[in-house]
Order: C-alpha cells, then sequence, then structure tokens
C-alpha cells in the first residue's frame, strides 16, 4: 500500500521504541498513540509481518504486534540507529538486589525462643487483659 514516507517512519519509530504496538481493527479512525490513519498502522505492521519481523496476535478487534530480532536488526537499519540502541521489551532487566538481615519470606528476623512475646511470668499483677 502506498502511504506517505514520514507516515512509515512514524510507525516503525513508535514499534521500536516500545516493542510492541497495539491497533484497533477499525480502518477509518486515527491511532491512539501515533498521529497517523489506523490503516497505515495495519497495513505497515503487516508487511512487517508477511517478512516475519513482527509476530500478530489478533483478539477482541485489536491487533497486538511484537517485534521480533530480525524486526529489530531490519528496523535499525531502515532507521539508521546505532547497535547499542534497543527496544524497551528487548533489554534485560537486572536483578534485584538481595536485602540483608531478613531471611527469605519477609518476616522480621524473630530471635528463636520467642522473646517478642509478652510472657505471663512478666506481666504485672492487676494488668487487665484484652484477649
Amino acid at each position: 500500500m502506498l502511504m506517505p514516507k514520514e507516515d512509515r517512519k512514524k510507525i516503525y519509530s513508535a514499534l521500536f521504541a516500545s516493542g510492541v504496538l497495539v491497533a484497533a481493527k477499525n480502518f477509518e479512525i486515527q491511532h491512539d498513540t501515533i498521529d497517523t490513519k489506523n490503516l497505515y498502522v495495519i497495513k505497515a505492521l503487516q508487511s512487517l509481518d508477511s517478512r516475519g519481523y513482527v509476530k500478530t496476535q489478533f483478539s477482541w478487534q485489536y491487533y497486538y504486534y511484537t517485534l521480533t530480532e530480525e524486526g529489530v536488526e531490519y528496523l535499525r537499519e531502515w532507521l539508521h540507529l546505532p547497535d547499542t540502541v534497543s527496544p524497551i521489551t528487548h533489554r534485560e532487566v537486572a536483578a534485584p538486589t538481595p536485602v540483608f538481615g531478613r531471611p527469605r519470606g519477609g518476616r522480621p528476623n524473630f530471635q528463636r525462643d520467642n522473646d517478642y512475646r509478652r510472657r505471663e511470668k512478666d506481666i504485672p499483677a492487676g494488668t487487665p487483659s484484652f484477649a
């Protein structure tokens, strides 16, 4: 399909930035996040899907597009981006740092003999009981 190059660049840039894109199956509206026709978005991504650069999932009248590794390389070349730039979904997440002083399970570190509980012998006589 013929479409303006600036619209194709907007679509490819949005896809590369996040790694995923959603489009409603309505060809007559503007796209929600990209300032272009929804028809252009669907057809541009349909073209990328036929070449294996995105995976398409259709559910409840919405197209869900996910960028593949080959698609990342293709869009880097098409958008003239360096190899250091990658989509958000393709970045590695650092492992969370462990919290010292707390055992696994998130419980406080109490002593083994349950000193944190009040024992009956420690309660002074005449103290009202709320239990």
